[in-house]
């Protein structure tokens, strides 16, 4: 089927930067589209025994007045797979993000969701501290399409930030490794902290534990809110990351490890309790035997802060089995011009 093109209407927006259509029934995810457009479809993806196919929209016949030029001239069918929405105005952008978390949470959780703005973007382009190219054999360097090993060339990529990472978050600097994990967005460590302890309220003397818990940067906070009569506890599968957390966070207890089989060996002293808990995983989520964990140790509260919707949706379910309510979620535009979105999830005992 791949070359094969239709006109077709253009349903719903969907997880992955994509949007619904049908074509003899079938459905094609569709990129490059907006819903309600009216667009010419080429499919890049599928064969007759497929139940769904993919397709990108390379020609716009009724455009929605939410469609803008792309500011990328490697933005668009066929050209860089980076990004998923350049063709989409920076609020419209959100506004899509918003609908597709809507979409994943619908049956576990009625919340109104906005997508905040973060500062530290130049509309939505200039973000990315770190970037990565593919080096061309003539000294160029290029980026992948969507979906594929090919290259294509490229001067720069408009999401590259002027800058590199700062590791200094509200007066506290953090020390991270050489190709370590820290979040790419200017804005996000502080938008994050900010959310993540508006969502625990902690006080002095409570326990908290920081599971994924990186070099730190929750670990920091949250061992200066409980104060020296409370207790923080961070774990992280990178080892290296795990002892500059400990360097990072003066007083806390760091183990490394996989989150899930040191939460199941036990913990050390008397951690058979938490009265808080930070989750921040990786995109595939915290999954059943964490989430048993957690809830397990009977934390007042949880902080669970989620790179990929779909992934939250089926843990939010899991809470719910083990009596934890989704009591509130803010979401981030930490990704702009990307389907990526970021939520802080916060769960307490029903």
């Amino acid at each position: 089927m791949a070359g094969r093109r239709f006109e077709v209407e253009v349903g719903p927006v969907a997880h992955g930067g994509h949007c619904v259509a049908r074509v003899e029934d079938r459905v094609v995810f569709v990129r490059h589209a907006l819903p309600g457009e009216r667009v010419v479809l080429e499919i890049t993806e599928g064969t007759e025994g497929d139940k769904f196919w993919r397709g990108d929209a390379v020609e716009v016949l009724a455009p929605s007045p939410d469609r803008v030029a792309a500011p990328c001239p490697y933005a668009g069918p066929g050209l860089c797979g980076g990004c998923d929405f350049q063709h989409v105005g920076v609020p419209a952008q959100r506004a899509l993000k918003a609908d597709v978390v809507r979409e994943q949470l619908r049956r576990l959780a009625r919340l109104d969701v906005t997508v905040e703005a973060v500062p530290g973007d130049q509309d939505g382009l200039r973000w990315r501290t770190r970037q990565r190219y593919v080096p061309l054999p003539d000294g160029g360097r290029g980026m992948r399409k969507h979906r594929s090993h090919d290259v294509i060339p490229v001067e720069e990529c408009l999401l590259e930030a002027p800058g590199g990472p700062s590791y200094e978050v509200r007066g506290r600097s953090f020390e991270v490794a050489d190709g370590g994990f820290w979040q790419v967005h200017p804005g996000a460590p502080e938008a994050l902290v900010g959310a993540v302890l508006d969502a625990l309220d902690p006080k002095p003397g409570e326990s908290a534990l920081d599971l994924y818990a990186g070099v730190g940067l929750f670990s920091r906070f949250l061992s200066e809110a409980v104060g020296p009569t409370g207790r923080v506890l961070a774990v992280e599968g990178d080892a290296a990351a795990s002892a500059l957390a400990e360097r990072n966070c003066p007083g806390i207890t760091a183990v490394p490890g996989d989150v899930g089989s040191v939460l199941a060996a036990g913990l050390p002293g008397a951690w058979g309790h938490a009265d808080l808990v930070v989750l921040d995983p990786p995109r595939v989520g915290a999954k059943r035997a964490v989430v048993e964990q957690v809830v397990a140790r009977g934390p007042r509260a949880v902080a669970y802060v989620a790179c990929d919707p779909s992934a939250l949706a089926r843990d939010v379910a899991i809470f719910a089995e083990h009596g934890y309510r989704l009591a509130s979620l803010r979401a981030f535009d930490l990704f702009p011009m990307t389907h990526h979105v970021e939520c802080v999830a916060k769960f307490e005992r029903s």
